[in-house]
């Protein structure tokens, strides 16, 4: 195998181990040949061939693409031709070489453990035609149409044209940032296009917003607006029935600690309750045991309180007293408030001494 092959087939196996399946733009990337922003021109249909960007010729690029093929086949790779076509207004077929047949460009190999579901999903994915792009251009230019300029350029005919020219002056920019309102207004425009500009810092085009329809946007945002609305009750009604459970199963959970704790006093057994039971706290009162009022698991939760409030725990941690041997040192102190709390009932508290 010589080197280059080598270079094909690692970069074959990374497509694969990622996808599932391998292009060969794949492997003209994966080489080096290419870069991100060359197939990005190349799709906006701003370059005749993709051999006018890469940086070697044709013919070295149809032996990539033929040393594919055999180590496709050696894996049992099933072949799936897919279409090519412009983001330009005239949708042409992309062209990968200047000349000659260059069909074994468009084939994708597909791993033969993707699913049948998978493999529907991926070849209509594949044969949509791609979004028209408009572009954002760095630097001055002129429309080939009119001679004119504008802030957006859109190739047509392999030559670039401004909106005017190409019939979409009348669109206007929805920038990009709410994905839902440009799905919905891309879905109801008859004429839509991607907004993209070339960041050099990055080298790569970045997606400004979509070029729409004025009306298509209005309705959008009206859907949207009735969504948000619609979501922000739900949301309300949630957080009301949550906080409805959390204080019907906190004031449970204190008649529970009192009934296994009488001489505990009830103001003290509610704090213990919605402190152990507060929702999302990670707390002992929120365990699956302590749902179902598992008496160890409310002992757990009356015990946690003990030992912050009745106890010098906290000052003997905050002293640097390890924890394992702090919490040797308060259990006698512990033990004496649970046992007063288990048998004098309604016996008022004392705290326990200090030392």
């Amino acid at each position: 195998m010589s080197k280059l092959e080598r270079r094909i087939v690692e970069a074959a196996e990374a497509a694969l181990a990622q996808r599932k399946f391998v292009t060969a733009i794949d492997v003209l990337t994966g080489v080096g040949w290419l870069y991100a922003r060359h197939v990005d021109v190349w799709r906006q249909g701003r370059a005749s061939a993709l051999e006018d960007l890469a940086a070697v010729d044709g013919a070295k690029m149809v032996d990539a693409v033929a040393m594919l093929r055999r180590w496709a086949l050696a894996k049992g790779l099933t072949p799936s031709e897919t279409p090519y076509v412009s983001g330009s207004r005239d949708r042409g077929e992309l062209r990968f070489v200047a000349e000659g047949d260059d069909g074994a460009f468009r084939v994708h190999w597909i791993s033969p453990d993707l699913s049948e579901a998978r493999r529907r999903q991926l070849t209509e994915r594949q044969s949509k035609a791609p979004d028209l792009v408009v572009v954002e251009p760095p630097k001055d230019w002129e429309c080939v149409g009119c001679g004119g300029t504008g802030p957006y350029l859109i190739m047509e005919n392999a030559g670039s044209h401004c909106l005017t020219c190409a019939d979409m002056d009348h669109l206007v920019l929805l920038p990009a940032g709410d994905a839902a309102l440009s799905r919905r207004a891309k879905k109801e425009s008859g004429l839509a296009a991607v907004v993209v500009r070339f960041n050099a810092r990055r080298k790569r085009y970045e997606r400004l917003g979509v070029l729409v329809e004025e009306a298509a946007l209005e309705l959008a945002e009206e859907r949207c607006l009735a969504d948000e609305e619609v979501r922000l009750r739900r949301r309300e009604r949630d957080r009301e029935r949550r906080a409805g459970e959390d204080v019907e199963f906190q004031a449970a959970m204190a008649v529970e600690i009192t009934r296994m704790f009488p001489g505990c006093p009830p103001e003290r057994a509610e704090g213990i309750a919605r402190h152990a039971g507060q929702r999302s706290s990670g707390r002992v009162g929120r365990t699956a045991a302590a749902k179902v009022f598992d008496a160890n698991a409310i002992t757990l939760a009356v015990v946690a309180s003990v030992r912050h409030l009745d106890t010098d725990y906290d000052r003997l941690l905050m002293s640097g007293v390890p924890r394992a041997e702090a919490r040797e040192r308060i259990r006698v102190a512990i033990d004496r408030v649970l046992d007063r709390w288990r048998t004098n009932v309604g016996a008022p508290e004392h705290n326990v001494p200090h030392g």
